[in-house]
């Protein structure tokens, strides 16, 4: 799942800037590619930076055939000649999350050491402004849809005919791009980039699954990666379809977490004294949505994808209290409407569209309807938060056309530096993550906040983690490994809201 961002426009006055002759090109790839350039132009929304296009093959294995553009964009090193620590990649997750608005990452990092590098974001291949864009069905996350409990065989059918009908629609009018949207070939457009900016060695910084890009790019190219950041990590072994049970679990103990806090401020939300009737007047309102859907717009549906972000992201907790205490208090539900609008896009599937082409080829999914209803009733009996929205949102790899591959053997045992962060209740990406790829990566560090559930917020004014991660960045210096099979360094989380 992926961090929120926003697209950056591309302005129209042009200024060309000419690339120096790229270094050799790589042999990680299965084949050799063109080494394109990219001219840059202001972007229109994107104060000091500069947008462009890079073309990149769509199929690295027959390099000179059909090519794809990249949207990239940058924010090029403010400091001396002296201080220059070279390119830096950032990708913020998804998979299909734009990213070139992360250009501007340079200027939360501390002690003005984002100014050192040269910040390069992207839109990954499908994605945003990157041409051509995967889109297959554009309302498909139209409000008041089919309750995704399937707790009649009518729902069940609904769901599967959907999730068949968008798999199709995928391979109607995309046919070859959804062949072609795997993570590594991501990786394989990196370097493109890397190769057209004209240097030997990147840098990357990588939040949630932009951390398995990181990943994947450490272990085609090794030899091209100079330091690397990864926040909230994914684990290599999960990939996909066990990191999504994984997350099951997580989110049902973040949302507990938030009835909690809820409870904890009854004297402000008045919706109850206790988690247990918290969390039962959560559940009761589903029920009664499900039934009779508030507004014609805000069904089971919308009430559990609004509320899930209360298990992402604490600071969501204050505005998410105040609109369940509003509908319980009055049946307000235009506050929750429009939560769920702003953050879902019911207009748009760019970002779904891209989620499943990668996700689905990738690695394998089971093949059996029978393999994941089982594992959902499962994880269900224990977990009923997230287990059957999580279900239907990755039920159109079950009919996907194109085919699944084998994953990437994730390796660091040629990555020269890594700095690991995450929370140790981190949902999406849980934290059992992070210590298996500091156990892959030999020359890594991992900084650790324990009892933390927040996903991917580094850079967001934790002055522990955050002067570490600018230290890392000045000097490729991480704190020091410890022995065993735990993290090397811990900070203190952020404190929970107050409302």
């Amino acid at each position: 799942m992926k961090k929120v961002t926003t697209l950056v426009g591309v302005g129209l006055a042009i200024a060309t800037l000419f690339v120096g002759m790229p270094v050799a090109a790589s042999t990680s790839g299965p084949a050799r590619a063109p080494v394109a350039t990219i001219s840059w132009r202001p972007c229109h929304s994107l104060f000091g930076a500069q947008c462009g296009f890079i073309s990149v093959p769509l199929n690295y294995a027959h390099p000179n055939r059909k090519h794809i553009k990249i949207a990239v964009s940058r924010v090029r090193h403010t400091s001396s000649a002296g201080a220059y620590k070279g390119v830096i990649l950032v990708n913020p997750g998804g998979p299909g999350a734009p990213g070139r608005s992360y250009a501007t990452l340079g200027q939360d990092v501390p002690k003005h050491v984002g100014d050192d590098y040269d910040w390069i974001g992207f839109d990954p291949r499908g994605v945003g402004a990157s041409r051509p864009a995967l889109r297959c069905v554009h309302d498909y996350f139209h409000v008041n849809r089919p309750d995704y409990r399937p707790r009649t065989s009518a729902l069940l059918h609904k769901w599967k005919h959907r999730s068949r009908h968008y798999a199709q629609r995928c391979a109607a009018k995309h046919p070859a791009l959804i062949r072609h949207m795997t993570t590594a070939e991501t990786a394989r457009d990196m370097d493109q980039i890397r190769l057209a900016l004209g240097v030997d060695r990147i840098s990357f910084y990588g939040f949630s699954y932009g951390t398995y890009l990181g990943q994947v790019y450490a272990t085609l190219f090794p030899n091209h990666l100079r330091r690397m950041v990864l926040d909230s990590t994914v684990d290599p072994r999960r990939v996909w379809y066990g990191a999504n049970l994984d997350q099951d679990i997580a989110f049902d103990r973040n949302i507990t977490t938030w009835f909690k806090w809820v409870a904890k401020y009854h004297a402000h939300y008045h919706v109850g004294a206790t988690e247990k009737a918290v969390e039962h007047r959560w559940y009761a309102i589903l029920d009664q949505l499900a039934a009779h859907p508030a507004g014609g717009k805000v069904g089971p549906d919308e009430w559990t994808d609004t509320f899930l972000w209360a298990g992402y992201y604490r600071s969501t907790w204050k505005t998410l209290g105040h609109d369940f205490s509003r509908y319980v208090h009055g049946g307000h539900w235009r506050a929750v409407a429009d939560f769920y609008a702003f953050y879902n896009s019911p207009g748009d599937d760019n970002g779904y569209a891209v989620y499943l082409a990668v996700e689905c080829t990738d690695a394998p999914w089971p093949q059996r309807w029978s393999r994941w209803q089982s594992d959902g009733d499962r994880v269900y009996a224990k977990a009923p938060f997230l287990t059957w929205d999580n279900a239907w949102f990755n039920a159109p790899c079950l009919y996907w056309k194109a085919p699944a591959r084998k994953p990437v053997h994730i390796s660091g045992s040629s990555t020269q530096s890594v700095l690991l962060i995450d929370e140790t209740h981190d949902a999406a990406t849980p934290f059992e993550g992070s210590l298996e790829v500091r156990r892959r990566f030999l020359r890594s560090s991992l900084i650790s906040e324990p009892g933390g559930g927040t996903h991917a917020d580094s850079l967001s004014g934790d002055d522990c983690v955050d002067n570490r991660i600018a230290d890392y960045l000045r000097s490729g210096k991480r704190p020091a490994r410890k022995s065993g099979d735990r993290a090397d360094y811990r900070c203190a989380p952020l404190p929970d809201p107050v409302p």
